[in-house]
């Protein structure tokens, strides 16, 4: 009913009868039934109060809106709120029946790492056995079934449906990367957490959040809803792990690398075949490289462990997790040459990245970086990618992402003006290639081989686990790990 709907939310007036059966939810005119509740919520592009009428003449039986509409038609119920994308989350949840409360649902928040760390602790709680749901970047899984990722954090009536479904089939867990912008559009509202994890925060997103200082609010924004029964985990070597947790309920937990936590971890060795880890004075083979990989795994460790599974058994599945597809994820040549695809597209990201093949790259091995940066986001980090690269590799060849709306010519050109303003242009260490095939091409015709792991290095940054690239708003077919390979075989 709908007077059960809106039980949780904080109605201005209305007017119409609340004792209506609600038969679906919807914000989108479009999928409007007879017996359909419909949310005007305004959006940066679109105000859906513009679509009330045409939502009502397709049969819907209430409307949740800021301003009521001047034609009001009879039999139709009308409720006003202050905030309808806040009060959707409460209704959608309600309307499936608070399928989070049905789950142990834990979120991971940052600019970097969520995807790793919901990945692997879906994949950790798999191999123990327990049937597990995950919401991610590249994929949503309800058990072992596979449903297409279309959004970080989907809205919050396609949220609350997986969940739904998750809990219909039996899941008892549901690892979920949660967005900044998901915080502030309440997304997530209405969501029961039994943990949140924060991995780090740096530059990204400014295009929407439009300062560093909001940016931070919306992730800590989780922390705050956070139940006080529930978890934080948050980075104890990041500098605003401590401010994410400043005002949570929830009981707060550090891991760390360098700091003292409650989740401890060191790295003893690392090739090219993974690490040797010690965490909380435990020795661990682990099948990942890189600091900020030792990171995510002390974070899924320090969560499989809040969550109640025995430590040897969490130290032995990490022994056993694979890598994600698109994070560090390398091939070989047979000459020797190693090609490395990483998602890295923030400076934070490309400069762990370069940093850890720094430390075990071999004799004279050389690092070849193809980067470029996205269009239609935030420009400001495009310079700094550019510096970081340069930086940070023997050779840089700047080439085109997913351009979408924008000319790539003029990305790169961001991207050049950073090398020029640092005063690194006179190195010449660099080309500016648009065509991203093109790029790669290069970069593997100039990779030489090497014995014993001394062949050069191509980093392929950006694009990680995508099979596409978006061009004037279509996608086309384009995957960087099928590129390198091919070239490879020839």
């Amino acid at each position: 009913m709908l007077k059960e709907l809106l039980s949780h939310s904080d109605i201005i007036a209305s007017e119409g009868s609340l004792d209506k059966e609600i038969t679906s939810v919807t914000c989108d005119s479009r999928t409007v039934a007879p017996g359909s509740l419909f949310v005007a919520v305004p959006g940066t592009a679109v105000d859906g109060h513009r679509f009330i009428g045409q939502a009502v003449e397709r049969g819907a039986s209430a409307v949740l809106c800021q301003t009521m509409p001047e034609e009001l038609r009879e039999g139709v119920a009308y409720v006003s709120v202050a905030d309808t994308a806040l009060e959707l989350g409460r209704v959608a949840s309600l309307f499936y029946g608070e399928p989070s409360k049905r789950l142990k649902l834990v979120g991971v928040t940052g600019t970097n790492g969520k995807t790793t760390t919901a990945t692997l602790l879906y994949d950790m709680f798999t191999a123990m056995g327990y049937k597990a749901g995950l919401v991610s970047t590249v994929v949503y899984r309800i058990g072992e079934r596979r449903v297409e990722s279309t959004h970080t954090t989907p809205d919050s009536i396609r949220l609350n449906e997986l969940l739904r479904q998750m809990a219909d089939e039996g899941c008892d867990y549901c690892f979920m990367e949660v967005s900044s912008h998901s915080v502030v559009q309440h997304r997530i509202e209405g969501l029961h957490f039994v943990g949140g994890i924060f991995t780090n925060i740096t530059h990204d997103h400014l295009d929407y959040h439009k300062t560093f200082a909001a940016y931070i609010a919306a992730k800590k924004g989780f922390f705050d809803m956070l139940p006080g029964e529930a978890f934080a985990l948050v980075n104890g070597d990041d500098r605003n792990g401590s401010v994410m947790v400043q005002n949570t309920r929830a009981k707060a937990y550090r891991y760390a690398l360098k700091s003292p936590a409650d989740f401890k971890c060191r790295i003893v060795e690392a090739i090219f075949g993974g690490m040797e880890l010690d965490i909380d004075g435990h020795d661990v083979w682990v099948r990942f490289i890189g600091r900020f990989n030792a990171y995510n795994l002390t974070a899924v460790y320090g969560a499989a462990v809040l969550l109640g599974a025995p430590r040897e058994e969490v130290l032995r599945q990490l022994s056993m997790l694979h890598s994600v597809s698109g994070r560090f994820d390398y091939v070989t040549s047979p000459e020797g040459v190693t090609a490395i695809v990483d998602y890295a597209h923030t400076p934070d990201a490309l400069e762990n990245v370069l940093d850890t093949i720094g430390e075990i790259r071999k004799g004279r091995s050389r690092i070849i970086t193809v980067v470029g940066c996205g269009g239609n986001r935030d420009k400001t980090k495009r310079p700094e990618m550019a510096v970081i690269g340069l930086k940070n590799s023997d050779f840089l060849i700047l080439t085109s992402d997913n351009p979408r709306f924008e000319k790539p010519e003029d990305i790169l050109e961001d991207m050049r003006k950073g090398i020029t303003e640092s005063g690194m242009e006179s190195k010449g260490r660099y080309v500016v290639i648009s065509d991203r095939r093109e790029a790669i091409r290069m970069a593997a015709a100039m990779a030489e081989g090497g014995r014993n792991g001394e062949g050069d290095i191509i980093l392929i940054a950006g694009k990680g686990h995508e099979n596409y690239q978006e061009i004037e708003g279509v996608r086309h077919h384009f995957d960087d790990k099928e590129e390198i390979a091919s070239l490879f075989s020839e």
